[in-house]
């Protein structure tokens, strides 16, 4: 067995315990992987604090990240903390030698997310990556291998979303999320964003230009108190962009990103046409992914039930559904494994990838402000 990873937890809210989770059920890989062990755990909220002390591994409580970080047992850091504290935090876990697998979007802005990559220049030995998860539904996996075996043909169109409507109550008190000054001027993207970026970006698959439509649909919303307070974040975004893929194929590629859309908790969905075949995942059927069979001159949609067959084995058979804590655990599997250098065939998003993410999202705004397509 490949020795553990030591990790410290900085935010311990719902990602945080949800990792905690993982690491509870690594037990559930068939594969000989070095486990997560959240040694540390830090937030300055005593009762997310408090569930960690039923996690048996952890041993170290901290209300002060610094004092985590100068924690010798940890060797590898998970950070979910609000977005304009990305800079700062996720800097000092580099420059104190940690690994780090931080949350989206990797800085509040370019600017934050380039000081990040600053702190890496300085530390080349830290490894560092952004969550993503759904890239490691099993169905997804096989969009990945059709496409990198050159399946799709030419592309016509691909298409990438995250809908939910948990903001579709207007009686949700608001928190952090619905303010720019901790959430930043992307507002829904630079939360959901890397969600419709991490497959196509990781299939070559790279906007060159981008018109955006942004909504604020809620500009206010009630505090603590009851009372109506400004909503300054972008509820709802839709960006069109023209994208080339490394076989020089250009393509309109559209990227959704909703608070506020009727009928769905969180549903992702990826569509990726093309002229010899087209394949279409939602985590609405989980389970499955649509593909194109030629019939003569016509196509007709066939639908693949993939199963529990993901990028890391697992001991659940093959003929059950897999979910969102299932992407979880594949996800941890594929950074550790890079981490360890061990095979990867689909790794967390990355830095670049980030950087990527954010000259995007800054060139959505300026083409929402300006009316106009934004080159990139």
């Amino acid at each position: 067995m490949n020795r553990p990873v030591r990790f410290g937890v900085i935010g311990c809210g719902l990602m945080g315990r949800e990792f905690a989770s993982v690491s509870m059920r690594w037990l559930h890989l068939a594969a000989d992987l070095p486990r997560p062990v959240i040694v540390a755990a830090c937030d300055l909220s005593p009762s997310n604090l408090d569930w960690f002390r039923q996690v048996p591994d952890t041993r170290y409580f901290y209300s002060d990240y610094k004092e985590l970080l100068a924690n010798p047992e940890v060797e590898a850091v998970y950070c979910a903390v609000p977005h304009h504290l990305h800079a700062q935090v996720y800097s000092d876990v580099i420059r104190a030698g940690k690994h780090l697998l931080g949350e989206k979007p990797f800085g509040m802005d370019l600017a934050a997310c380039k000081s990040i990559r600053q702190a890496m220049a300085e530390h080349p030995e830290v490894f560092v990556r952004c969550a993503s998860e759904f890239p490691y539904y099993p169905a997804v996996q096989q969009m990945v291998r059709w496409y990198r075996e050159g399946a799709f043909g030419r592309i016509i169109e691909a298409r990438f979303s995250i809908k939910h409507s948990s903001d579709m109550d207007l009686n949700k008190p608001i928190n952090w999320k619905r303010m720019r000054a901790a959430n930043g001027d992307y507002g829904c993207m630079g939360d959901l964003g890397i969600h419709t970026q991490h497959l196509p970006f990781r299939l070559g698959m790279y906007p060159r230009t981008v018109s955006a439509q942004l909504a604020n649909l809620a500009p206010t919303r009630p505090n603590e108190k009851g009372e109506q307070v400004p909503c300054e974040t972008w509820d709802n975004a839709i960006l069109l962009c023209e994208a080339e893929n490394i076989a020089g194929d250009r393509f309109p590629m559209q990227m959704e990103m909703k608070r506020m859309a009727p009928g769905c908790t969180n549903t992702v969905e990826y569509e990726i046409y093309g002229l010899t075949m087209s394949a279409k995942f939602s985590t609405d059927d989980p389970n499955a992914i649509r593909y194109t069979q030629s019939v003569g001159r016509e196509q007709a949609w066939a639908r693949l039930v993939v199963g529990q067959k993901p990028l890391y084995p697992v001991i659940t058979g093959s003929i059950f559904e897999f979910g969102f804590s299932d992407s979880l655990l594949q996800m941890f599997a594929a950074f550790v494994s890079e981490l360890r250098g061990l095979d990867c065939s689909f790794g967390c998003f990355t830095p670049d990838e980030a950087e990527q993410s954010h000259r995007l999202l800054t060139a959505a705004l300026e083409s929402y402000t300006q009316r106009r397509v934004m080159e990139l």
